[in-house]
């Protein structure tokens, strides 16, 4: 047992995601091991080598890793779970305003690649997921055309929060609930530099570990 190790309070939450199937060769390792397996590694930063020789071999965690990541079966899992803690904390399903911090959608890109010129896809990704969305909060970084296009393609408005005062350091009105939520994931020792070499593996470590924060949320109500 290990600190990261999955409750059994959380595991039954999503369990029913992992039910065994009937047909094919059965399962030589749990995918609860496996969970284990990976959150030890968010959690503490390791290689896949460097796993503690009492999970499976690392080879198979990460070729079972790589096939839950493909799946997009923790994208499924986070959107549900973001609709539970909602529901514990009172609010609708489908978020209106939303200052719990949680993620709707993440959107990961080569450095190459300015935020601006991706953001679109981003804000289109959370308006499929929230229909009733009409508002979206960025920093200065993305004043300038993109309001247009963000109104014309989502029918969306693009508020850019500015500074009250032009001096001193100061939060952003709205940006603390941003930076809040990368204070959670900066737990996670993975997360603390990409070390990633595909974009959806970056992006799904972001969902695998929401996942992580809201069952514990969920677990201690």
């Amino acid at each position: 047992m290990y600190p990261s190790d999955i409750s059994d309070k959380e595991w039954k939450t999503i369990e029913p995601y992992f039910e065994p199937k009937k047909t094919g060769r059965p399962r030589k390792h749990s995918i609860r091991t496996i969970i284990n397996a990976i959150r030890y590694m968010m959690r503490t930063g390791c290689q896949w080598r460097q796993l503690p020789k009492d999970f499976p071999p690392w080879k198979t965690l990460y070729s079972c890793n790589s096939r839950l990541k493909k799946s997009g079966i923790w994208q499924e899992i986070h959107d549900f779970l973001v609709k539970k803690v909602r529901e514990m904390i009172g609010k609708n399903k489908t978020p209106s305003v939303d200052t719990v911090g949680l993620v709707i959608a993440a959107e990961v890109h080569s450095a190459s690649i300015q935020d601006r010129d991706s953001a679109l896809n981003l804000f289109a990704q959370a308006k499929c997921k929230v229909p009733t969305l009409r508002k979206f909060f960025a920093d200065q970084g993305y004043i300038g055309k993109l309001q247009n296009r963000c109104l014309l393609e989502t029918g969306c408005l693009l508020t850019i929060a500015k500074k009250i005062v032009d001096t001193g350091f100061q939060v952003i009105p709205k940006r603390w609930i941003v930076e809040r939520t990368f204070a959670w994931l900066s737990n996670f020792r993975r997360m603390s530099k990409d070390y990633e070499h595909s974009p959806l593996t970056s992006k799904t470590n972001i969902f695998f570990n929401m996942i992580t924060i809201m069952l514990h949320k969920l677990a201690h109500s």
